[in-house]
């Protein structure tokens, strides 16, 4: 997408923002849809939260969490679905489709819920329980895939032609990626229009990467913000890692990465179809891209959760992870202004975090903790 930014710029002040709404929709001017096509569930406007007693434990004085976990459907990809869902509606699509590899899927249902769009979603098998059963609550045909994100994109594009549905596949269509540039929006606003010196971000498709990176091309436009970047910090897991293994090979696109596995399943996207734009973002800004395994997103997990109340993804506590590696390194200093974003709440990894807490079912009235089946 592509704005009129010199007139905008003239009627949109930045102080303007100040009597905006109370979320990603306070960005108006530099979003898509017109105001009666809208269709929101009160998605952005996140906590910027200040991690004093991680950042103590860590080594980074100045430390912050963007928790995206408090979003709709509890993950950014409501942003980039609101987005996109809105239009639809403008356009006039009554029935889409999307590959995901979880909280995508639940963003779309309940969005195309609220709109009273047909949603056609295609899972992998082994999806969090919590990922697939909000897809069917909200309404959406889900087809579970034996195989990764990568097999079910192949199957929404070989049946488009005959089912006729709208591909809301990353990067396909150029919408979601508005609707997740909004946290770059948000984090200027937030920290009073002086960006971090870093940025770490989960990366499977890496849209909030390049979404964030469009938004501060379009704010220097505007005169909002001046020319400095911060370093932008892609993380991925140990068991995918494409992004990281190009960026250590300077090529400017990645490979398919082989078997891929990982328990935070948003960082099991073998192939990220925007792997030039995020390579290209990370060399620009002088950042770098770093993979951790998952029991180290876990236990980050588990220290964030204990010392500042965030129950983060596994994806966002594998920014939690690598951030003393970098700090080891000198990429980072103790000084810098860090911000780390998780993108998705734990209450949707209960799988995954259940291994660190294991709880033996001996009578019937433990089971779900006696609430759902009978005492």
């Amino acid at each position: 997408m592509r704005y009129d930014l010199d007139h905008i710029r003239i009627r949109w002040p930045r102080r303007e923002t100040r009597n905006g709404r109370s979320s990603m929709w306070r960005y108006a001017p530099v979003l898509p849809p017109l105001e009666e096509h809208i269709v929101s569930l009160g998605e952005g406007w996140t906590p910027l939260l200040r991690a004093r007693r991680l950042g103590s434990k860590l080594g980074a004085d100045h430390l912050w969490i963007k928790d995206e976990g408090l979003n709709p459907t509890g993950s950014f990809k409501a942003r980039g679905l609101a987005c996109a869902i809105s239009m639809c509606v403008e356009l006039g699509v009554r029935k889409v489709a999307v590959p995901s590899a979880g909280n995508a899927a639940g963003a779309l249902a309940a969005y195309a819920a609220a709109a009273g769009i047909e949603a056609h979603i295609f899972l992998p098998r082994d999806v969090p329980e919590a990922n697939y059963l909000e897809s069917k609550a909200c309404g959406a045909h889900v087809t579970l895939v034996d195989g990764l994100i990568s097999d079910c994109a192949r199957m929404v594009a070989e049946r488009a032609a005959a089912e006729g549905w709208y591909d809301l596949s990353t990067l396909k269509e150029p919408y979601r990626i508005e609707g997740k540039k909004t946290m770059g929006y948000e984090v200027a606003e937030q920290m009073d229009w002086e960006l971090p010196d870093a940025i770490f971000y989960p990366t499977g498709g890496g849209v909030g990467i390049i979404g964030m990176w469009k938004a501060f091309q379009e704010m220097e436009r505007m005169g909002w913000i001046g020319s400095r970047r911060p370093k932008m910090i892609a993380v991925q897991a140990e068991g995918c890692q494409p992004v990281v293994r190009a960026f250590e090979q300077n090529e400017p696109r990645s490979r398919f990465w082989e078997d891929a596995r990982t328990l935070a399943s948003g960082l099991r996207v073998p192939k990220p179809i925007g792997d030039f734009l995020i390579l290209e973002a990370v060399r620009k800004s002088g950042g770098t891209a770093i993979a951790v395994s998952d029991s180290e997103m876990l236990d980050a997990g588990l220290m964030l959760a204990s010392e500042e109340g965030i129950y983060a993804a596994p994806e966002g506590a594998a920014c939690v992870a690598a951030l003393p590696r970098l700090l080891a390194s000198g990429l980072l200093k103790s000084t810098d202004r860090i911000v780390l974003y998780n993108t998705g709440s734990g209450l949707k990894y209960a799988e995954a975090y259940s291994t660190r807490f294991p709880r033996a079912a001996a009578t019937e009235q433990d089971k779900l903790g006696g609430l759902i089946t009978p005492r």
